[in-house]
């Protein structure tokens, strides 16, 4: 659905300018001149969003946005002001305002910020739904190319019988792509059984994957399925499937070709209809070519291949990643939402991500945790930010060698900033340059404590 906008302000031509700006975005926008106006459109048309001015004419927007935070969870507010004091800040973000900009204001703040307020606001309520449905944190999120190839692959496959090999680095999301299969097809209201093979000492892989009958080994005091049984009617995942031993390949490889199988110690074999996903972080095929897995059950599990894409190839979709991570882990702690400063996420779009989207929530989970009432620049991790090894340059960027340059110096000068205390002396001396061009060239690249 098109995300809603209101915006108040006192002044026709900043209204004018942001409409333009926001419904070029494809946001629908409506306008109001004062803090009266824009509470009677809030209580006629439903909002995502809104963007509001702190001095205006009568009722001031401090006092409209606790109103709007008090009736309304689901909208979120964004203060402007020209004239604002440190305690207008502190007071709309008691209040609950998503962010604070002060005027004049800058075209790209507004939509990075808006942008990020929409996507809270979206993930609220894919929450409440996943918690009404008993879900959990399985929904994939992304915008970038990779990803909507990926989502077209996995809605072609899911409703399908065939078997699929998801191959890809570790932490890029393998299992999400898997559950993401079984969800969305006819098997999706019976279980999904996750199996890490990796985890399982070889000795026990068959036990563990078949079950065994009661005598079938010293400590088996009882019969116990195994994960195939387990499955039967829905999807079996197994993780890690080129650390499977060859022993266990072969029991497996038979599963797939007649649906049979036998407990550990069995006598009879059993049946089951299972549909098999795996996935791994190895090239099975050169594997197969060394003798390391069998050719056979290579074919067998690789009828659809699909590739889960590493975050170096979607940093576009960090942002909305990042915001997720943060609602999610605030939800877990009972914190209250935190916002992100501008530059947060600019930062980590800069970084290399060689643990993809499992590094990147481990990032965030340390962020939120270790952060005040506000996720700051200072909270991004030293070893994320600062130097030009760490950064990665998305597929499609366009920027001038001018522009690149920039935001190297941008970055490196933040990094020794922050190093030093933001003592501008110091760090004008280990950057060698004078203390005043370091100012100007601060300014120039709009770097400025927060």
């Amino acid at each position: 659905m098109t995300p809603h906008i209101v915006v108040v302000d006192d002044e026709k031509s900043i209204r004018d300018t942001l409409a333009l700006i926001l419904e070029a975005e494809g946001y629908a926008v409506r306008t109001a001149g004062s803090a009266e106006d824009g509470l009677a459109l809030l209580e006629e048309h439903r909002a995502d969003l809104v963007i509001l001015d702190v001095r205006l004419p009568g009722m001031n927007g401090l006092e409209a946005l606790a109103q709007i935070t008090s009736k309304d969870d689901r909208t979120d507010v964004i203060m402007v002001s020209g004239h604002a004091t440190l305690s207008d800040a502190v007071e709309a973000t008691r209040l609950g305002a998503f962010d604070f900009l002060q005027k004049p204001l800058n075209r790209d703040r507004v939509l990075i910020t808006a942008r990020n307020a929409l996507a809270k606001v979206q993930l609220q309520v894919e929450m409440e739904r996943l918690r009404k449905e008993g879900g959990t944190r399985s929904e994939m999120i992304g915008d970038a190319p990779v990803m909507q190839r990926l989502f077209r692959e996995i809605s072609k496959v899911a409703p399908s019988k065939a078997r699929v090999l998801i191959t890809g680095e570790n932490g890029s999301g393998k299992e999400l792509i898997a559950r993401s299969i079984h969800e969305h097809s006819s098997r999706r209201d019976e279980p999904f059984v996750k199996v890490n093979c990796a985890a399982i000492p070889k000795d026990l892989i068959e036990s563990e994957l078949f079950g065994y009958e009661r005598g079938a080994f010293s400590g088996a005091v009882s019969r116990r399925r195994g994960h195939f049984e387990l499955a039967d009617g829905g999807t079996i995942f197994l993780d890690e499937i080129g650390d499977m031993a060859l022993s266990a390949q072969a029991k497996v490889l038979r599963v797939l070709q007649t649906g049979e199988f036998m407990r550990v110690g069995g006598e009879r074999p059993l049946r089951c209809d299972v549909r098999v996903l795996s996935a791994t972080n190895k090239n099975l095929k050169q594997m197969v070519e060394e003798g390391a897995f069998r050719e056979d059950l290579y074919f067998r599990l690789n009828v659809v291949p699909v590739v889960a894409p590493p975050l170096r190839e979607r940093l576009q979709d960090i942002p909305a990643l990042v915001t997720a991570f943060i609602t999610t882990i605030c939800e877990e702690n009972g914190f209250r939402l935190k916002a992100m400063e501008p530059g947060v996420v600019e930062a980590l779009m800069r970084y290399h991500w060689p643990g993809n989207v499992r590094e990147l929530g481990n990032v965030v989970e340390r962020m939120v945790i270790m952060s005040e009432e506000r996720i700051t620049r200072r909270d991004v991790p030293r070893e994320l930010t600062g130097l030009a090894s760490n950064v990665a340059i998305a597929p499609g960027t366009n920027k001038t060698l001018r522009e690149f340059r920039d935001d190297m110096e941008r970055e490196y000068i933040l990094f020794k900033l922050d190093e030093l205390g933001w003592n501008v002396s110091k760090a004008s001396d280990v950057l060698g340059i004078e203390r005043t061009n370091l100012h100007k060239k601060m300014k120039s690249l709009g770097i400025k404590r927060t």
